[in-house]
């Protein structure tokens, strides 16, 4: 599992730097404008799952956030602070794949 780098658009643009999907899932620090770009080169489609932490009430589980990512395909997955921050996690989001064969992932803010 690998903590992602949240890279930065500025007014001059971006070049971004993208990592393999690893395979126990990654992590990312939220925010109000962080996305996750999902490149999937692989020729199935993989469903990108993002945790949402917590209980709703009465302790029923907050669904988390499933994206399908299809085959030679790639998704802008959102990723603000609310609902995704883990309060026991040092406030990162859980992100997890189906797959991880030829999928890379940059996370991004602007």
């Amino acid at each position: 599992m690998a903590t992602l780098s949240v890279q930065a658009i500025t007014a001059g643009g971006l070049s971004p730097t993208y990592s393999a999907a690893s395979g126990g899932g990654d992590k990312v620090k939220p925010g109000p404008t962080t996305f996750l770009h999902v490149i999937n080169g692989d020729a199935s489609p993989i469903t990108v799952t993002v945790a949402v932490p917590g209980n709703f009430y009465a302790s029923v589980a907050n669904p988390d956030l499933p994206v399908t990512v299809g085959a030679s395909d790639e998704e802008m997955i959102p990723v603000p602070a609310t609902p995704f921050a883990d309060s026991s996690d040092s406030g990162l989001a859980s992100i997890s794949y189906s797959a991880v064969t030829s999928v890379t992932v940059a996370a991004l803010r602007i």
